[in-house]
């Protein structure tokens, strides 16, 4: 059978045929041809528009960019999937999404290839040519699709997404939810400048086409007060909150990811040969039961897409200003840091961290595969966070999925970081590396003992464990879905 999209390339080719037939007659072929033009738009759209029984329950996940490190869309695809929708998610797959949206019968991932631009030339030639074959590849693979009830898309990036999929929901007569997690343009304002002409006509898009949503979800409280008043857009806070999976790790599966790690990674081998031993865990051969080191350096982990809204060289100076307290006599545990992600900035950074000579704190910039991430987050001491807001309005979701598992952090401050982090409470908020660097020291004075700040957090983090994402999205998501 003819997809939509097929069927209305070849509707369209009506009017061709058309003026042949009419020339070949001897008849004035501009009417005609306006005619059919109009006759053969009109079931193009019908086509395109064709519903059936199943339409309704039909939604399409859309993200330009790579699905495997889009969490919070993985999630709502797979709550969509669990109230009995048919999900197609569409996007980048350059790392593999979570397993369990791979084995989920009722979602399709349908890959789309990343686009890039002229390479000869302007910048803004490169650019606006990756955004023309973007919005063709969009439009193709959207319509090629059976008909949809909801397109539910993140912003950012939106750039040709929120146009195209508007477009494709009017012709197709779908509801268009833009999920916001940040605004496009000061991501773009972070590396051009507030100034620069494709950061202004960024802005003007977003402005533009943002509204024509049927929906809106937002990440905070601050960005719903800023869409309204800003672009008078009304949106639902939807709060990132941890799946289940990320929850404090037993021991067992500590060590058995550690002696995974330290088949890559000196930083968590033991400096004895013994298999059953890691630089932080044993497993007693007899009885198979695992213990933590007393002697065992502390765990500092933090994860990154390596962009321009996070300074790790913050992260870097603190750990010197570490080293140094150690090396003044501090009685401070050894520290392996943990930095996991990939990103454009990656290389830049790992050449810092290769110039650095420390004696007392170690670190590396593992990739871990979905599964591993949450077991990991579990397993850690202490996080940190260099998340800096582009537009002060979301939050990082990574501090999200932190406190999931009882993990007490150190945040870079912004303005809407007290929506998540309570200082003092359930973690410190840091303005430079000196501040980041007393921080570590003051909580893991006391290492490794479960007393003191960092064990007093913890405690609050379990005391305090709210909603988790299914319950949140139930009362936030489904009922716009069912009311449209």
């Amino acid at each position: 059978m003819a997809s939509p999209g097929s069927r209305m390339l070849q509707l369209a080719a009506l009017p061709l045929f058309a003026a042949l037939f009419a020339a070949g007659f001897g008849l004035t072929w501009p009417p005609v041809f306006l005619v059919l033009v109009a006759g053969s738009l009109w079931l193009s759209v019908r086509a395109l528009r064709r519903r059936d029984a199943g339409t309704e329950r039909r939604v399409c996940v859309l993200v330009l960019g790579d699905v495997g490190r889009s969490p919070r869309m993985q999630y709502h695809a797979l709550s969509l999937s669990k109230h009995g929708y048919t999900v197609t998610f569409v996007g980048y797959l350059e790392s593999k999404p979570h397993q369990d949206v791979l084995n989920e019968e009722n979602i399709k991932i349908e890959a789309i290839t990343e686009v890039k631009g002229v390479q000869v030339g302007p910048k803004i030639v490169s650019y606006v040519t990756k955004v023309l074959v973007q919005s063709l590849q969009l439009l193709l693979a959207l319509s090629r699709m059976e008909t949809q009830s909801h397109v539910l898309m993140q912003n950012p990036p939106g750039l040709p997404g929120i146009a195209v999929a508007w477009l494709v929901c009017v012709l197709r007569g779908s509801r268009l939810v833009i999920d916001w997690h940040n605004y496009g343009y000061t991501i773009m304002a972070l590396s051009h400048g507030r100034g620069h002409l494709l950061v202004r006509m960024a802005k003007w898009y977003e402005h533009f086409f943002g509204p024509l949503a049927s929906h809106h979800l937002c990440v905070t409280n601050a960005m719903k007060e800023d869409l309204e008043k800003t672009w008078g857009i009304r949106a639902t806070t939807l709060y990132d909150r941890p799946a289940s999976i990320f929850r404090e790790t037993p021991l067992k599966l500590q060590h058995k990811l550690f002696v995974q790690l330290a088949n890559t990674y000196p930083q968590f081998r033991s400096s004895r040969s013994e298999i059953p031993e890691t630089v932080f865990s044993v497993r007693n051969v007899t009885d198979d039961t695992v213990t933590l080191k007393s002697t065992r350096p502390a765990l500092l982990l933090s994860s990154t897409s390596w962009t321009e809204d996070e300074d790790f060289s913050i992260l870097l100076k603190a750990l010197e200003e570490y080293e140094g307290f150690v090396k003044g006599g501090a009685s401070l545990p050894s520290l392996v840091c943990v930095i996991t992600g990939k990103g454009p900035q990656k290389e830049h950074y790992r050449k810092l961290i290769d110039a650095l000579s420390l004696q007392h704190v170690s670190i590396c910039t593992p990739w871990l595969e979905a599964e591993d991430y949450p077991v990991l987050l579990g397993s850690a001491d202490l996080g940190v966070c260099l998340h800096m807001s582009s537009s002060g309005l979301d939050l990082p979701m990574k501090v999200v999925d932190m406190f999931g598992c009882c993990l007490p952090v150190c945040a870079v401050h912004f303005n809407c970081l007290h929506e998540l982090v309570k200082h003092d409470e359930n973690g410190l908020i840091f303005r430079d590396s000196r501040e980041l660097a007393e921080q570590l020291g003051s909580l893991l004075s006391e290492f490794p003992s479960s007393q003191g700040r960092l064990g007093a957090f913890r405690e609050n983090l379990r005391a305090s464990r709210g909603q988790r994402w299914d319950d949140n999205w139930d009362q936030n998501v489904l009922p716009l879905l069912r009311l449209s």
